[in-house]
């Protein structure tokens, strides 16, 4: 879809203009990626923004399993994970082959995303343990 496209390109304004004009935020490709994915997969971290803040869904899954997050998780820069988790993205959401976005950033050698997942992950847990 045009979203698709510009969002993969990182043509944040025209992201803005379709979310304007009532874009599906959540319409899946082929390979049942959305927008946001394709964002986050070509590291286009203000369109990542763009969508998010207009409501796109962190948590859906492509035809893998893989969440906007475990595609962000295979680079070794954060800031596009960090915009993900602030958008209540499943730090344990499991791919098809039962991968979390942590495993993917260990399989990928990527020592400091590997190390602020692991960080986020053990602030979530102590703040649900908090919470009970």
């Amino acid at each position: 879809t045009p979203l698709h496209l510009a969002s993969a390109n990182g043509h944040a304004d025209v992201v803005r203009y379709l979310v304007r004009k009532n874009s599906q935020l959540n319409l899946a490709d082929n390979f049942k990626r959305t927008p946001l994915m394709k964002a986050v997969q070509c590291k286009q971290g203000e369109c990542v923004a763009v969508l998010l803040e207009h409501g796109a869904d962190p948590n859906l899954a492509d035809r893998d399993g893989n969440t906007a997050l475990h595609l962000a998780a295979l680079s070794p820069d954060h800031t596009v994970a960090r915009l993900l988790l602030q958008h209540n993205a499943n730090i344990e959401a499991q791919n098809q082959e039962g991968h979390t976005p942590i495993n993917l950033a260990a399989s990928k050698r990527h020592k400091g995303m590997l190390k602020w997942l692991l960080k986020k992950a053990a602030d979530r847990q102590a703040q649900a343990q908090r919470e009970r």
